[in-house]
């Protein structure tokens, strides 16, 4: 896809995560790589719902700004992640309440699913009664550090579909936005689920 073609579809997806509430108050960052060692993300307290090409940021995979306004405060996380697998195309994190709340539930480093016919949206996954794990951190305002953890465990075991910051939100990738999206869109579904089974 041409560099004019991943804009529109990023500013598609923003559009379409603040739609479904999302990405409240600003909140979210989403984006997608532009070249092997750059991606394209969204700017820093922009509204979601009505972004430009204007508040988008170029930024090369140390997260330093090749162009563009100042970039989202978690551009780390997403280069982290780019970094870490060449075939990862978009990362869309979002502040969904039921991301959120049961990402502060989760004991350990993983939230276990199982027994949703969802599950079988995340890639590779072929089996809705196989335990799906979901990566999970502690949220840090230490983004470097956040950023070599992410990275640091990844590189150990990857890890498919998304990861959870407890007390934050989602990171759903793919490769390609299509998929970075139809991991976005189960992962919320599945999240939703098992906090309304535990409520």
């Amino acid at each position: 896809m041409s560099q004019g073609g991943l804009t529109q579809s990023l500013l598609r997806y923003c559009n379409q995560a603040a739609a479904r509430h999302w990405l409240p108050a600003t909140g979210g960052n989403l984006s997608v790589r532009i070249a092997a060692d750059r991606c394209l993300i969204t700017a820093s307290g922009v509204d979601k719902a009505s972004l430009t090409e204007n508040d988008l940021v170029t930024v090369d995979l140390q997260g330093k700004v090749v162009a563009g306004p100042k970039p989202s405060a978690e551009t780390l996380v997403h280069c982290a992640l780019y970094g870490s697998d060449p075939a990862i195309q978009a990362v869309f994190h979002t502040h969904s309440v039921a991301a959120t709340v049961l990402s502060r539930k989760v004991e350990g480093d993983t939230l276990w699913l199982e027994g949703f016919e969802m599950q079988k949206a995340i890639r590779g996954v072929t089996d809705h009664l196989a335990p799906l794990g979901i990566a999970c951190f502690d949220n840090t305002q230490d983004m470097p550090a956040l950023a070599e953890q992410i990275r640091s465990r990844y590189q150990a075991k990857p890890f498919v579909g998304g990861l959870l910051l407890k007390g934050h939100g989602l990171y759903a990738f793919g490769q390609s936005p299509e998929e970075a999206w139809r991991h976005l869109e189960g992962l919320e579904f599945l999240l939703q689920c098992e906090w309304e089974l535990r409520r």
